[in-house]
């Protein structure tokens, strides 16, 4: 209709928490009425690829808690869901997660912050780990391949809001932005891939 924009449900997936069927972001408040479940008919853009710099390893470890003990990072729960264009649930696509520790330091002898998993059979992943330090020239940054079998791998980045660095990285786009639930002993970063996958 002329004049009238209608939300994409890359803009209704990250303002709405998910229901029926998917787990929830956050706990609702008390009296808070859940989103609605976003309609998924659109056939939006991939998420956008980002690159892959220069601290990627292969043959992480198969994990989803990379906390390494003794940590002084925030605890992080970042999680999500894997869907195709037209919105479908993707299971058993490999989502490989590796970033910088608290100090801004990859490991790069060991697996220190690496780890990969499979996301399950209603699309949904979720990693425990720290929010990543800063170092020279970037913002703080998550980095991810995610395959689908038998299907060309995404490389990409993820970003927080609100960093001060964000503007001044090269490489930082607000596409890949996370939602983030603040709690008092952990936070929630949330997003959702969604593949070239029809």
């Amino acid at each position: 209709m002329p004049g009238f924009d209608i939300p994409s449900r890359r803009v209704l997936l990250k303002t709405s928490l998910a229901v029926g069927g998917l787990y929830l972001a956050a706990p609702l408040a008390r009296g808070q009425a859940a989103a609605p479940t976003p309609a998924c008919h659109d056939h939006d853009e991939p998420t956008r690829p980002d690159i892959e710099g220069p601290f990627f390893k292969p043959r992480s470890p198969e994990r989803a808690d990379l906390v390494a003990a003794g940590t002084r990072g925030r605890i992080f729960q970042l999680e999500g869901m894997v869907l195709s264009r037209s919105c479908k649930p993707l299971s058993n696509v490999l989502l490989d997660l590796w970033h910088a520790d608290e100090n801004g330091d990859y490991d790069n002898s060991g697996f220190g912050y690496r780890g990969h998993l499979r996301s399950d059979a209603a699309g949904n992943f979720r990693f425990r780990t720290i929010m990543p330090g800063l170092y020279p020239g970037r913002t703080r940054h998550y980095h991810f391949k995610v395959q689908a079998p038998q299907r060309p791998i995404l490389t990409t980045q993820l970003y927080f809001p609100n960093e001060p660095r964000n503007e001044l990285d090269d490489f930082y786009s607000p596409e890949l932005l996370m939602r983030i639930t603040n709690g008092s002993s952990a936070s929630v970063a949330r997003f959702d891939f969604i593949l070239n996958i029809a």
